[in-house]
């Protein structure tokens, strides 16, 4: 009898415990989840990101990219070849627009599961694609006075050291440092150090908890069966 009421003692505690931990297991697992999606998610928006700004900045443009664009009534031969030119990266940017603002979006979600330092990146990123678009628009203007003439010596070297600034920022690889794609990949390592554990963990706590479970229900039952023994 003694045995049969240790084995009744023993199924209503598994059974407790399993309703217990079946409650606790299913909110830490779909916290994990959610997590883990999350971080998905925003890794491989940065990924497609940084594609997205190569393509941006790529040397080659053919000869119809830049054509979109509403064309001035008072514009020069001069300002229209330049704005087309400095257009070509608009063109391109827009192509991407959908990402770029799913990128931005996902950056109060990320803040809000993973703290408010976790958004730098995304800031970081959004600051490059900024700079990116006023390198168009200042080239736009410079472009179209490159032939001008300049007062002195001095202004001329001024203004052709701001295009050549400006131009290693519009175009990648044209500078011997260029100075947009280590910015792009600091933000990658960033965002990879914060996703990458989070990627981790998910494939460890099933089997975390599922040993903490079994861990508890040997503890209960070792405990039952000492009480017994003691009556």
């Amino acid at each position: 009898m003694a045995f049969i009421e240790f084995i009744k003692d023993a199924s209503i505690i598994i059974a407790s415990l399993t309703a217990i931990y079946g409650i606790d297991s299913w909110r830490r697992e779909y916290r994990g989840k959610k997590q883990a999606e999350l971080a998905e998610e925003a890794l491989c928006l940065f990924y497609e990101g940084r594609d997205a700004i190569r393509h941006i900045r790529h040397f080659y443009a053919h000869s119809e990219e830049g054509k979109t664009r509403k064309v001035g009534d008072d514009e020069t031969p001069e300002q229209k070849e330049a704005n087309d030119k400095a257009y070509v990266l608009i063109e391109r940017y827009n192509t991407h627009i959908e990402l770029f603002s799913k990128l931005h979006s996902l950056r109060y979600r990320f803040m809000a599961q993973f703290g408010v330092e976790s958004g730098k990146p995304f800031e970081d990123f959004r600051k490059i694609l900024n700079t990116i678009l006023a390198s168009a628009q200042s080239l736009a203007r410079s472009w179209a006075h490159q032939h001008r003439t300049f007062r002195t010596d001095k202004l001329a070297n001024q203004h052709f050291d701001h295009i050549q600034k400006q131009e290693a920022i519009f175009w990648e690889g044209l500078a011997a440092e260029d100075p947009i794609v280590p910015k792009v990949d600091e933000c990658i390592k960033r965002i990879e150090k914060i996703c990458r554990p989070i990627l981790a963990y998910k494939s460890t706590i099933l089997a975390r908890s599922a040993q903490i479970f079994l861990d508890k229900i040997k503890e209960k039952i070792a405990n039952l069966r000492l009480h017994k023994d003691r009556s």
